[in-house]
This record gives structure tokens, C-alpha cells and sequence, in this order.
């Protein structure tokens, strides 16, 4: 089928400007159906909840089918396994607090040093106020792939929960999380996957993976800043929910403290449907089993964007490997693009991370330098002291010529040092 990427950044309006962004792993630009669905919610259905009038009762519905999108987004099983919240941290901070009253002194959590610390230090937290261990898994500093024979003996002492990243938000590593939850329940523990960062480039479906819980935000695919959990919802409906006495005693309800982003929600059901829009006009009319409407479609989308971005990485690979003066951090394989995003982070020599980004910023590249909150990762790459890293991240509406516009940037200021 015939691609047009103009098609695609015609949908967003922030393109329009002289820039280039490669700043989207700390969040994309967002889609033309996520505004408007803001817009229209905040003009025609603005209210609170379960109210006895029209507009109430409007806004319920747009909320309502938003949780249904998000769970045919992950392939969840039922809309009540969604619960919207501000962000990714702060639904993990929160739902942290309940699965912890289900631990004992003693008991043993895993985190993964590959990770956001939003995967990190709730789980910290809650373990210093149950009397919990914390183990964290290393990775291996020469590709950025997570060190699974730590691991598998990390696992060996039968953890309460596993806390793990879908894809790094500094490296681009995807870690193999359908195998990391597979040994985690057969030694009886739960599994939090962090899938903020894979969100925008790859199909997540639940029910495959089998974790217990998984977490994003919408401002990092296109929509609004939302974020979104997903649980079981068997667990979901046993875990005890700090929260106010009217709110509701079962899913989601009791996990979406107080008046929620109702026009941020509805934006994400708007970024569901621009997912949609894609399907329509490029899917190529492949079929998937088990897959339907909605459903369908997402699935189709997804894979479309990670079919793209796939040229993205290989063409932002070898522009980094040509440049004087770049160390790239993280998997350099041309043959293990599958095993990861199209977000690299690397130093040039002569030049701080902060003096690269803000020369590229000169040039209307945006781009991001620093730790990206991937604490662990920086300070085992010994790199936290000179700066972090410069983190380039392009997704499906960037364009290969971005990147070499970028590419010849990046050499001007390798050799001109500025």
C-alpha cells in the first residue's frame, strides 16, 4: 500500500513549526483527534459525575468508552481492569501503597536497574514501610539488555513482585517481559510492568503477556498528560483502595481518587482513534486471531508504527555511527533492531551533554540530555556526574530525512565543537 507520510503529520498541528522533534520519549506532540475530543468535551459535556442531566450524563458515556478503548489498547479483558489517574507515577505511588499491605517483614521485591525510577522508588518506599528487601537486577552495561541470569537468581528467592520496564526509556532496550512474568509466577510473585516508554512504538497486549499489572501515559503516544493502569481484575477488586467513603468499593472507581481529568481522558480516547485513522488508511487489511473491531484496528496500527519505525532506527543507527566523536550507549546491532525502539542516547566527545543538546536546539533539533529520571542507568554507566546522556527519540510522524538532517548537525558540531 502506498504511504504518505504527510498524510500522517498532517495530523499534527505542532509539526507546522520549523523544528524537529526528537524530544518525544519525554513526551510526542499530540494527535489532531486528541484535541479535538478536548475541545469538544470541555464545549458540549463538561460536568462531574452521575449527575441526573444531560450533560453528567454525556460525560459518563465519553468516560465509559474511554476505559473500553484503552482495554481493547492493551487487549485487557474488561474496561473495569482500566483505572485512569494524573500520571504513571502517580498511579504507581498510589496502587504501590494497596499491593504492599499484602506483603510481611521479610518479604522480598525486585526492581530492575534498566528502569524508570518511577518502577523504582515506589516499590522502595513501600518495601522500607513493610520491613521488605528490595533486590535490584543489573544490565549488562556493553548493550544495555537486562542481565537475566541476575534475574533468574533474583527471582530464586521467591519474591512477593517483580517491577519491571517493557522498553528503557534511556537505552531503547525492550526487555522480554512475557518471559521475565512466566518465571515470576511460577515462584508465585506479581509482575508491574512499566510500559510508558514502548507504548508509542509496539502492540501491548495483556492477556499474552500475563502480567498482573501494567502502566502508561497518554501524553507519551499522542494524547494528553493521562495516565492509565491496568490490573487484573480479580486482584484490582481484592486489593484494599486508600480512598474517600462515597467512592465506589469496586474497580475502577476505587482506585480513581476524587474528580477525575475528564477532558484528558476524553483526549485519549481521541489518541485511540487517530490509532484508528491509521488502521483505516494503511493497515493493508492484515487479519489477527482473536482480534475484532476496535481491537482489531489498534492491533493493526501498532504494528504498522513498528514496521516504520524500524527503517527509523536502522537510518538514526548508522547516522550516529558515522559521526566523529559519538559513544552509543545501549544495542548497536544492525540484526537486534527488533529488540529495541528508536531511542538512542549517546555522548560526543569534547562536549557535555547539555552543550550538545543546546547547539541542536540552536538548530531547531529538539532533543533531550540528562538522566531522563533512568536514574540507575546513568549512575551504572558512570555517567551521572559528567551529565547523563543526549537521548534522541524519533517516532512514526519523523521522517528518515529528519534524521539526516539531524545526522549533519550533529558532525557540524562534532568538528566545530559548538
Amino acid at each position: 500500500m502506498t504511504f504518505n507520510i504527510q498524510d500522517i503529520r498532517q495530523q499534527f498541528q505542532a509539526l507546522e513549526r520549523e523544528a524537529i522533534f526528537f524530544d518525544n520519549p519525554g513526551g510526542t506532540q499530540i494527535a489532531k483527534p486528541a484535541l479535538d475530543r478536548i475541545v469538544d468535551y470541555l464545549v458540549t459535556t463538561n460536568a462531574n459525575h452521575e449527575g441526573a442531566f444531560a450533560t453528567s450524563q454525556a460525560s459518563d458515556a465519553i468516560l465509559e468508552e474511554a476505559h473500553q478503548s484503552v482495554a481493547d489498547f492493551f487487549n485487557a479483558k474488561r474496561a473495569q481492569e482500566i483505572v485512569f489517574g494524573a500520571n504513571m507515577t502517580s498511579l504507581t505511588l498510589h496502587i504501590s501503597r494497596s499491593i504492599a499491605q499484602t506483603w510481611e517483614p521479610g518479604d522480598t521485591i525486585v526492581v530492575t536497574r534498566l528502569d524508570h525510577d518511577a518502577n523504582v522508588t515506589p516499590w522502595v518506599l513501600a518495601a522500607e514501610d513493610r520491613g521488605c528487601k528490595v533486590l535490584k537486577v543489573n544490565f549488562n552495561l556493553q548493550d544495555g539488555t537486562l542481565d537475566m541470569q541476575h534475574m533468574v537468581a533474583a527471582l530464586e528467592t521467591k519474591p512477593r513482585l517483580v517491577a519491571v520496564g517493557y522498553s528503557s526509556n534511556a537505552l531503547g532496550t525492550i526487555n522480554p517481559v512475557q518471559e521475565i512474568t512466566q518465571m515470576a509466577h511460577d515462584r508465585g510473585a506479581l509482575v508491574y510492568v512499566d510500559a510508558v516508554h514502548f507504548a508509542p512504538h509496539g502492540a501491548i497486549d495483556v492477556q499474552q503477556l500475563d502480567c498482573d499489572f501494567l502502566v502508561c501515559s497518554a501524553y507519551k503516544f499522542f494524547g494528553p498528560h493521562v495516565g492509565m493502569l491496568y490490573g487484573k481484575y480479580e486482584l484490582l477488586d481484592q486489593l484494599k483502595a486508600y480512598k474517600v467513603r462515597p467512592a465506589p468499593d469496586s474497580p475502577p472507581g476505587k482506585f480513581e481518587t476524587g474528580t477525575q481529568n475528564h477532558e484528558g481522558i476524553a483526549g485519549v480516547l481521541g489518541a485511540m482513534e487517530y490509532f484508528e485513522w491509521i488502521a483505516e488508511k494503511f493497515r493493508g487489511g492484515e487479519q489477527f486471531e482473536g482480534f475484532s473491531n476496535r481491537g482489531l484496528r489498534l492491533k493493526q496500527a501498532m504494528n504498522w508504527i513498528r514496521a516504520y519505525e524500524l527503517e527509523l532506527s536502522r537510518t538514526l543507527l548508522d547516522v550516529l555511527e558515522e559521526t566523529p566523536g559519538v559513544t552509543i550507549y545501549g544495542l548497536r546491532d544492525p540484526e537486534q533492531l527488533e529488540a529495541r525502539v528508536p531511542t538512542f542516547a549517546f555522548t560526543l566527545k569534547g562536549l557535555t551533554p547539555r552543550q550538545v543538546a543546546e547547539a541542536l536546539g540552536r538548530k531547531g533539533i529538539y532533543v533531550w540530555d540528562g538522566n531522563y529520571y533512568a536514574l540507575s542507568v546513568t549512575e551504572a554507566l558512570d555517567l551521572e556526574e559528567t551529565g547523563g546522556m543526549v537521548r534522541v527519540g524519533p517516532v512514526h510522524y519523523n521522517t528518515v530525512e529528519e534524521i539526516f538532517r539531524f545526522g549533519d548537525v550533529l558532525a557540524e558540531i562534532s568538528t566545530s565543537g559548538n
